[in-house]
Parts: structure tokens; C-alpha cells; sequence
């Protein structure tokens, strides 16, 4: 093997971790914003548990995600392709990082899809990526980009659509309860937060595995696409150390900055989120944690009050959701032009 090719196959398994480890402090964060701020956990107390459940999640939530992450590319394994990762886990770090240092919580999956699309094409062209238009117009089927872009948007309509519909059956069922009842919702809290961390871990984590896998049977280092342990353990922990960093600016736009949370605004939240981060994980759909959570967020607070929910700070994600995928494209296709070039010097 190539010295060069060999410093760029671990640089890219180097980089997928640290891709992992923003994406822990950037996107599990959006876990346990809202127990945090309606007074059900410290800070703490609620980022060590999305620590433990998210790392479970990413050893025991299975591999449909990263299978489905497998198939976005029809390059086929060789030194294109380890290019190909580098790129996309390069420029998707550099988005995580970006959008972390301003507060904005963006996607880390449309980061990672964003670079895998842009490194492809600046290599191959557009024949390389793998759309999936013609078989969900001719069969009706969801694979590729397709299945990918539909289940992001989708997945945040659900958790709108979800918060609002769980704020109002909340309301009506506990019309008649007593302000105490508040406790017991707040320790609920640590259950739902903790599935939705473990489902987090489990969609997010795969994404990593995906791209890891990819780079050592492209080397030889490998013989099978299938998930090794040690990628899945590293993986694992790499997300895990970077959530028990913290994503304090992200917790604090969730929290704070889209309508004012109480504890059973949390709880709907909480079980909104999980139902459609769950569902998606178990169809392999690779979907943003935090926007599910931030869409659920203002599902809540429309079924509560929807004049008092800020909607200028939707827009402003919004905005952000739009830019990550074309922008993450642009960077990874860039970082592939200068190491490929590099490498035919």
C-alpha cells in the first residue's frame, strides 16, 4: 500500500471519530434540553444519562442505518472511495464545529450525507451517487438519497405533528390533576430521555460505522462490509465522550430560545421525539435527532400557545437545514480535489 493512501485511510477512520465525538456534544445534546430546563434534571445528572443510554444504544440498536448508509454511493471499494470518506467526514466535523460555536442546531446527518454527495461527484460526477428517483418513481420504493432526504423532513413533521396532538391529549387528561402531579412527570422524564438517548445512539453512532467500514474494506484492511466490534465500540465511545462534553450552546437554543418549557411540555416533547427517532432507526432511516427534538419542541408550544413560541428561531433553523447538505457538499468536494491531487503529485 501506498504511504500516502495509508495516511489518508487513518486519517479518515481518525476523522469518522471525531465526526462521532462532535456529533455527541452537537446532537445529543438535543436529548435532554428539555428535562433540563423545565427543572427535571441538573445538567449533569441529565448529560451522564444521555451518555449511558446513548452509548447502549450505539452497541445494541442493531446495524439497518448503517446498511442504509452503505448504499448512498455506487463507487465501488478502492482508493477512490477512502478519498471519497475523508472529504465527507472532513467537511462534516468542520459544519458540526461551525454550527456548535454559534448555538445553531443543525444536522450532523445532513452534514454527513452533504459531504458523501459532494466528494462523490467532485470524483465521478453525479452517476456515482446513489439518488434513488427512478425506483420510487417506478416501484415505489425508498432507497439511496431519496429514502434519506424524505425520512429527514418526514421524521420532523412527525415530531410537529406528534407534540402537538400528545400537548392536547395531555391537557385533557390531566384537567383534574393536582399540581403535584408535576413530580412524578419530571421523573418520567428520565426514562423518556434516556430511550430517546439510546435511539439517538443507535441512529447517529451507525452513520460513523457506515463510513468506517467502507475505509477498511477499501484498503484490504477488511474482507467483509460487515461491522467489525472494534468500530462499533469506538464508535461508541467516541460519541459517548463527546456528549458528556456537553453541548451547552444547542441545550440552551433548544431550551430556552423556542417557547418557554414546563415539565409537561417536556414530557411530550420527550415522548414525541422518541416515537419518531425510534421508528426511523428500526426502518434504517438515518434521521437529525436535533431536529425532531426542535420540531416536537414547537409542536408543543403551538398546541400550548402558539403565539408564544418563537417562530423566528424555526426560521432561522430552517435556514440552516437548507444550507447543510449544499454547503457540507461544497467543502467535501473541495477536500477531495486538493487530496486527490496530492496524491498525483
Amino acid at each position: 500500500m501506498e504511504p500516502f493512501l495509508f495516511l489518508i485511510a487513518i486519517l479518515s477512520l481518525v476523522l469518522a471519530l471525531v465526526f462521532a465525538f462532535t456529533n455527541g456534544f452537537h446532537d445529543a445534546s438535543s436529548t435532554v434540553a428539555t428535562m433540563i430546563a423545565c427543572g427535571a434534571a441538573t445538567p449533569e445528572s441529565a448529560v451522564i444519562l444521555s451518555a449511558a443510554w446513548g452509548f447502549a444504544g450505539a452497541m445494541l440498536g442493531g446495524t439497518a442505518v448503517a446498511l442504509t448508509m452503505l448504499s448512498l454511493l455506487t463507487v465501488p471499494l478502492g482508493v477512490e472511495l477512502v478519498y471519497i470518506m475523508f472529504a465527507s467526514v472532513a467537511s462534516a466535523s468542520a459544519w458540526n464545529l461551525v454550527t456548535w460555536r454559534f448555538g445553531i442546531p443543525s444536522s450532523s446527518t445532513h452534514a454527513l450525507v452533504g459531504g458523501l454527495i459532494g466528494g462523490a461527484i467532485a470524483a465521478s460526477g453525479l452517476s456515482d451517487v446513489n439518488w434513488g428517483l427512478s425506483e420510487l418513481l417506478e416501484h415505489g420504493q425508498m432507497v439511496g438519497i431519496t429514502k434519506v432526504v424524505i425520512f429527514l423532513f418526514l421524521s420532523v413533521l412527525i415530531g410537529f405533528v406528534l407534540g402537538y396532538i400528545t400537548l392536547k391529549l395531555s391537557k385533557f387528561l390531566l384537567r383534574n390533576a393536582h399540581k403535584t402531579a408535576n413530580r412524578n412527570i419530571k421523573r418520567s422524564q428520565f426514562l423518556l430521555s434516556g430511550l430517546l438517548s439510546f435511539s439517538h445512539g443507535a441512529n447517529d453512532a451507525q452513520k460513523v460505522m457506515g463510513v468506517m467500514v467502507l475505509v477498511i474494506a477499501s484498503v484490504g484492511w477488511s474482507s467483509e462490509t460487515t461491522i467489525p466490534l472494534w468500530i462499533m465500540l469506538a464508535s461508541a465511545i467516541a460519541m459517548t465522550i463527546g456528549t458528556l462534553g456537553g453541548g451547552w450552546k444547542i441545550i440552551k437554543t433548544l431550551a430556552q430560545r423556542i417557547f418557554r418549557i414546563k415539565p409537561i411540555h417536556s414530557f411530550d416533547s420527550l415522548v414525541s421525539s422518541t416515537a419518531a427517532v425510534l421508528g426511523s432507526t428500526f426502518i434504517g432511516a438515518p434521521v437529525s435527532s436535533t431536529h425532531v427534538v426542535a420540531s416536537s419542541i414547537m409542536g408543543v408550544g403551538a398546541g400550548e400557545n402558539a403565539k408564544m413560541v418563537q417562530w423566528s428561531m424555526g426560521k432561522e433553523m430552517v435556514y440552516s437545514w437548507l444550507l447543510t447538505i449544499p454547503v457540507a457538499a461544497i467543502i467535501s468536494g473541495l477536500i477531495y480535489l486538493i487530496v486527490n491531487g496530492l496524491a498525483s503529485i
